[in-house]
């Protein structure tokens, strides 16, 4: 399949991923993206493979670059086949595609009844003891208590929030029946947990990886929602990743890399 460049600029990508990204991203703008833009999806793509962090990824969404909302909303990754779906009041969101004039890049709610349902069932990894779940944050929310994504709490439930009142630590549940109140505080970037065993979970935000003992349980069953968990968070995310355990800090200069590329890659 071929990408058409609005410049005039015809290529293909290797990548079938990419490509497959790429076309279902111009369907849904109905219009192409710029061809810096479509080079960045390529490095972060075979950037993750040559880490060896491809595979785990199993729900990924760009919350930027894409012409439309609609387009933002194309997953990178679904290995569940389920498309992710805006809820919620329609006029209560805000996207954009890139940082200009005071805008941050990304994808906000309302706070109050917007939220992305991933499409990606908190059980649905192949081990409860192996699972990850970042986003990448433009603007930090301004409520404690919401989740950037998650679940409700129930035995087994998963959640990644800032948490607490009065504080901005970043909160977690990781098919777990209960929480970890992270030292790390909440901060513009990646901000992600990964689960590598019964007992072992890491945090991630700021930059800073966080070592924490946190038991296992079995995985509550209920879509991961995005912007949502145990609270309708208004944060600004360019990004959201879920999936089996991973590096975090490869998953990081990667997503960062990205979001970077696509911001300058904007006119």
């Amino acid at each position: 399949m071929t990408l058409i460049i609005d410049s005039g600029y015809t290529t293909t990508f290797a990548d079938a991923d990419v490509q497959a990204y790429l076309t279902a991203v111009e369907t849904a703008d109905n219009q192409a993206l710029e061809y810096p833009v479509a080079v960045a999806i390529d490095e972060f793509v075979r950037g993750c493979k040559a880490d060896g962090i491809w595979t785990a990824i199993k729900a990924f969404c760009i919350l930027a670059g894409a012409r439309t909302r609609q387009g933002a909303l194309v997953p990178l990754v679904n290995a569940s086949g389920v498309a992710p779906t805006f809820n919620g009041t329609v006029g209560g969101w805000s996207y954009n595609r890139k940082t200009s004039g005071g805008n941050i890049i990304g994808l906000a709610g309302n706070g109050t009844d917007n939220f992305v349902d991933s499409g990606r069932n908190n059980n649905a990894e192949v081990s409860q003891d192996a699972k990850h779940m970042s986003v990448y944050v433009s603007t930090l929310p301004s409520v404690d208590n919401t989740s950037y994504i998650g679940m409700a709490l129930a035995p087994g439930s998963s959640h990644l929030s800032r948490s607490n009142p009065g504080t901005v630590i970043v909160g977690v549940r990781v098919n777990s029946s209960s929480g970890f109140s992270s030292s790390l505080s909440n901060a513009v970037g990646l901000i992600g947990v990964a689960r590598s065993s019964a007992s072992e979970i890491t945090i991630r935000s700021g930059a800073l990886n966080q070592v924490a003992t946190l038991a296992s349980a079995s995985p509550a069953n209920g879509n991961l929602l995005v912007f949502d968990g145990i609270g309708k968070s208004n944060a600004r995310l360019a990004a959201y990743s879920i999936g089996e355990n991973l590096n975090l800090a490869l998953l990081d200069a990667r997503v960062t890399a990205l979001i970077t590329a696509i911001g300058a890659a904007i006119p």
